[in-house]
């Protein structure tokens, strides 16, 4: 079930940021072979556009990952789905992500209904994430905190949903998952990632499928307070 937005009449309009802007991308993202309709309903739902600079807002509709600012990006539209229909494969109730960015993630995971903790590293995209995620009425617990460690005091999660690449799965993060649960995340170095679908068995052995190449920032270690 969709979550209900807080929207603005520029959400819902007829311009570059409006609800004939998102249609269209809706459309490319079907005919890309997503097919999850409450996928699909959340990303149609969730202005994209409030989560990037003004100057970019234009293109906030584009399939395109765009840059948010101290080296990071907001993923694709595409990847976005994607991820998010590989977790709901689970069906989860409580998700954790890993790398708040712009917070587009977390308020597509939110506006699907689901329990959403996010973990940020860089302080000032953290302070920004909030307050969008606030204006629109999505309740999220974030930290801020360093994602490889992911947030062991309210784990077991259902699923967990990385949005940076690390050379290889994170331990800590897999200990997380509840029997049953899913982690999505890319892995590899810069030229090669992977995006991996691992599913934890109730005997505490993980099973893995590859879902394709893509292309993430890095998982970096430490906090940023700017």
């Amino acid at each position: 079930m969709i979550a209900r937005l807080r929207l603005q009449p520029a959400d819902v309009g007829l311009g570059m940021t409006g609800q004939r802007a998102r249609d269209r991308l809706i459309e490319d993202l079907r005919a890309a072979g997503i097919a999850d309709e409450r996928v699909l309903n959340a990303i149609r739902t969730v202005p994209r556009h409030r989560f990037v600079d003004e100057a970019l807002a234009s293109r906030a509709y584009e399939n395109n990952a765009l840059p948010i600012g101290h080296g990071q990006t907001i993923s694709q539209p595409y990847v976005v789905a994607k991820m998010t229909e590989a977790l709901l494969a689970a069906a989860p109730t409580r998700v954790l992500e890993v790398g708040t960015g712009s917070g587009y993630q977390a308020a597509v995971l939110a506006a699907l209904g689901l329990e959403v903790y996010t973990v940020e590293r860089i302080g000032a995209l953290l302070r920004t994430a909030r307050k969008r995620l606030r204006a629109l009425g999505l309740q999220v617990r974030s930290r801020h905190d360093d994602g490889r460690i992911g947030w062991p005091e309210e784990a077991p999660f259902d699923a967990i949903l990385v949005t940076a690449a690390a050379p290889a799965l994170v331990e800590a993060l897999l200990e997380q998952l509840a029997p049953g649960g899913m982690l999505v995340a890319p892995v590899g170095p810069s030229a090669g990632q992977s995006l991996l679908r691992v599913q934890r068995q109730a005997d505490g052995s993980c099973v893995q499928s590859d879902l394709g190449p893509v292309i993430f920032v890095p998982l970096l270690a430490g906090l940023v307070d700017r």
